[in-house]
């Protein structure tokens, strides 16, 4: 563990989910795989579309309508509705294909081996502090066994603008009841968690288990308060 400021007193933490709490980076290459084999069997008209082609369209939905970025399921959504419809669907039955397909993407998506520590290190805090999760993604925390641990989890999309944006921070320190400089939120993204934590008031603790070097970061703007590799160091800054 490393520090960069003096702690505020720690009343009470948020996390970041993806990337911090489990790997999702293994979850993300089979939910997209998912996908592109659900369009093989059930619309194989699609094989004229490669995944580039695919990555191309999310790219230029996104810029059509830049809210899509702040939720993740809807803009998957648009993109398999969108993309059959370019292949000659109408919209009701691009619709209702959407649907399925998202549902096939969504189960692989809450399919997430979460680590032991994980739940070692989130059982002891939470009888200690509230906890309180914020993410970007859409895994859903009470299929994968960790909604247990918090007040609360914050949806980007569906409680507001993705962080960086203060939405969900400002929500979170609303529920939590506390001052934002009194909250210690944990997350690996130098940008959404880091940055956005430290714009809106929050301590930010950098979840580095990369090993990457902050100096080295292109990415990294503010400074968070401490840095950790593993997740047990934060049961020594909360009594």
């Amino acid at each position: 563990m490393q520090f960069y400021r003096n702690l505020q007193p720690i009343k009470a933490l948020t996390f970041d989910l993806d990337d911090t709490l489990y790997d999702n980076r293994p979850v993300i290459v089979r939910a997209e795989q998912a996908m592109y084999d659900w369009l093989a069997e059930y619309h194989p008209c699609s094989y004229t579309l490669t995944r580039q082609d695919w990555m191309g369209l999310k790219q230029h939905i996104a810029m059509a309508d830049p809210m899509l970025k702040h939720d993740v399921t809807l803009w998957r959504y648009e993109l398999i509705k969108i993309g059959l419809m370019q292949l000659g669907y109408r919209l009701a039955d691009a619709e209702k294909a959407a649907h399925h397909g998202l549902e096939v993407v969504l189960a692989v998506r809450n399919n997430v081996n979460v680590p032991a520590e994980t739940h070692r290190v989130l059982s002891e805090l939470a009888q200690r502090v509230p906890l309180l999760a914020i993410t970007n993604g859409n895994v859903d925390a009470d299929k994968i066994g960790l909604g247990q641990y918090f007040s609360r989890v914050l949806v980007a999309g569906r409680d507001g603008l993705a962080k960086p944006a203060p939405d969900l921070f400002a929500q979170a320190a609303a529920l939590l009841g506390l001052p934002a400089e009194y909250i210690l939120h944990v997350g690996d993204h130098l940008v959404t968690d880091v940055g956005g934590a430290k714009k809106n008031g929050f301590q930010a603790c950098w979840y580095n288990d990369q090993l990457r070097q902050l100096h080295s970061e292109p990415r990294s703007r503010l400074l968070p308060d401490i840095e950790i590799s593993q997740l047990a160091p934060l049961l020594t800054l909360v009594s």
